[in-house]
């Protein structure tokens, strides 16, 4: 499988899933430790991918998203974004009502 088919199938196969430095447990940059605590405060299980251990991933998922840097959340297939606005919408409340709703559906098979 090519690096962009891996990329495209876990994007499907997580409904939350987050492209870091590192791990949400060992974080390697401020900005995946940010991001990645956010998402952990809102008490869901998610998938992470360490970019750093998986160099082609690091390469060519910026094509794909359109994003030019790491982290990136996606949820249900969609990106919703980088460290600034996971951490505005994890302020606002919106985060945790988007990351809900996400595991509410894959629990329900949606």
């Amino acid at each position: 499988m090519d690096t962009l088919e891996n990329i495209k199938k876990q994007i499907a196969d997580n409904d939350i899933l987050l492209y870091m430095k590192g791990s949400p447990n060992a974080p390697q940059c401020g900005f995946s430790m940010r991001a990645s605590q956010a998402v952990m405060a809102c008490g869901k299980r998610f998938a992470y991918v360490d970019v750093l251990s998986n160099p082609d991933i690091r390469q060519e998922l910026p094509k794909y998203a359109n994003w030019p840097t790491f982290p990136q959340l996606w949820v249900k297939q969609e990106l919703v974004g980088g460290c600034d606005i996971i951490i505005e919408m994890h302020e606002s409340g919106e985060l945790k009502t988007l990351i809900e709703e996400a595991a509410k559906d894959a629990e329900q098979g949606e």
